[in-house]
């Protein structure tokens, strides 16, 4: 473990205050802190709300909430599909950096989450609902606490209805819907929290409206005779459960300083209503651009909607500078801090956004199998379920990749132009006139012009792809690096 990384660990197992500030200083600012809620779905596309004019979707929180708050509409998640965004969140990073190069990989435990930073800060911290980068055993290195959640009830992947949950890695049998379930706990979090007036981070993660949509009776009788009724089903739940969270934060009394940020983890599962070409899956903006919206009402007294670009790596680094939380500085972010967007100061993103498909096959994560074998282990006096599930070697650096070498689809935002870099697989409804040396394949979309990247402009626009090549190139040289372990060092 490298001396920043056993430095930082220290600070958060003895709660320490940060060196830099005197315990005066320091409870002044915890007095200040606002508390944190962050909210994310499971595969709601972009325009499967109602606030987007969808044409039968019932979500009349989300549209509450919507008429508040600063709306990004131009938002989106790190990767195209759930465990690789979620790395995003609670790193700013991209998650190929942490080892999760697709679905159900755990995060190494190297890694610095905004839970174990915020602790620092004096928050306490709490995770409910789908996990997805680690594991449900109270004996794993990568288990929600270990990550610096103080309090965790939570499942390994999507859940839907009767689940069993982990709660602080002791498996429960729970009855109800699963937004019900995942709300029902982080309510009784955040209400103890304002009851002992201290700051808090509530990662509240949704299992809707993700497969295999066992919604209720009631809630598939509004989308009778609909395709995917059950999807938009479960997203109507998760709406009702949405709302008593955000009905919970007002009556404490504590809203008007909790930010509430609400997004989803990738694209849809309608083309129609995904936001641009393509959907789950891709990078294209389909498989990226996000439902996103944040409320706070003491920093944003009046509703705006934003086109600037932003993405769930942001979020790391603008909970970081809005509390004043200090990290080692030995390893990159690929997110950068939109608290100037928040306070109607920021009009336009700086820094470019990387996105690279999965790399390799992901690993089956099914919840009620995995925390099955928990309950019945723990029913015989056991604590383990699944040993295989203890990600024990989670830290390990196992395989070194080439630096040079860059296969599958990566794309560099840097707005308006999107460009999209494609080699040994990576997948294209439009080939380019002449591939790139290499084999690789390049296509350029100016997106304020094209959101559905249609028109690939490359050959119109060589020096702009050299130059934009150029850094995507660099950057995942950069990412590359760290998922060979080199940001530990």
């Amino acid at each position: 473990m490298n001396t920043s990384r056993r430095e930082f660990l220290k600070v958060i197992g003895t709660g320490a205050c940060l060196a830099i500030a005197s315990r005066a200083s320091r409870a002044a600012a915890v007095a200040k802190n606002p508390n944190i809620v962050l909210c994310m779905a499971d595969d709601q596309g972009w325009g499967d709300m109602g606030y987007y004019n969808h044409p039968f979707v019932k979500t009349p929180n989300f549209d509450a909430m919507s008429r508040v708050s600063l709306r990004l509409d131009r938002f989106y998640a790190a990767a195209p599909i759930c465990s690789p965004t979620r790395a995003s969140v609670l790193t700013g990073r991209h998650p190929h950096r942490s080892n999760v190069l697709s679905h159900g990989l755990s995060m190494r435990p190297q890694e610095i989450t905004i839970a174990a930073a915020l602790k620092t800060a004096g928050y306490t911290t709490g995770h409910f609902g789908k996990f997805h980068v680690g594991s449900m055993q109270k004996s794993s290195p990568v288990n929600p606490g270990k990550f610096g959640f103080d309090r965790w009830f939570s499942a390994p992947n999507f859940f839907d209805q009767d689940s069993v949950m982990s709660s602080n890695g002791v498996a429960v049998e729970c009855k109800g819907e699963s937004s019900q379930i995942t709300v029902d706990e982080a309510i009784k979090f955040i209400t103890q929290q304002a009851k002992a007036d201290k700051p808090f981070l509530a990662v509240v993660w949704f299992a809707a409206p993700h497969d295999p949509h066992e919604a209720s009776a009631e809630d598939m009788a509004l989308y009778k005779g609909k395709p995917k009724a059950g999807y938009y089903a479960e997203i109507t739940a998760m709406d009702r459960a949405f709302g008593r969270l955000r009905g919970a934060v007002r009556s404490l009394g504590i809203a008007d300083n909790t930010i509430l940020w609400y997004n989803s983890d990738n694209g849809g599962l309608v083309d129609a209503s995904s936001g641009g070409r393509g959907r789950k899956g891709s990078i294209f903006e389909g498989g990226l651009r996000v439902p996103a919206m944040i409320e706070w009402p003491d920093r944003i007294s009046k509703p705006r909607t934003s086109k600037v670009p932003c993405f769930t790596s942001d979020i790391f680094p603008t909970l970081l500078e809005l509390t004043g939380t200090k990290i080692p500085h030995n390893r990159p972010l690929d997110g950068m801090s939109i608290a100037g967007l928040i306070d109607g100061k920021m009009t336009s993103r700086s820094k470019p956004m990387g996105f690279w498909s999965p790399l390799g096959r992901g690993r089956s994560t099914w919840s009620h199998k995995i925390l099955g074998a928990l309950l019945k282990a723990q029913k015989e006096g056991k604590e383990i379920g699944d040993a295989s599930r203890l990600d024990m070697d989670a830290g390990e650096i196992k395989k070194i990749f080439p630096e040079d070498k860059f296969p599958g689809q990566a794309a560099w935002l840097d707005w308006p132009w999107k460009l999209h870099r494609m080699q040994g697989g990576g997948r294209s409804r439009k080939k380019a006139k002449a591939p790139a040396p290499s084999g690789v394949k390049l296509e350029l979309y100016n997106l304020a012009e094209d959101p559905m990247e249609a028109k690939n402009l490359a050959d119109q626009n060589a020096d702009r792809v050299k130059s934009m090549r150029t850094a995507l190139e660099k950057w995942l040289a950069s990412v590359v690096r760290s998922l060979n372990g080199k940001d530990y060092k």
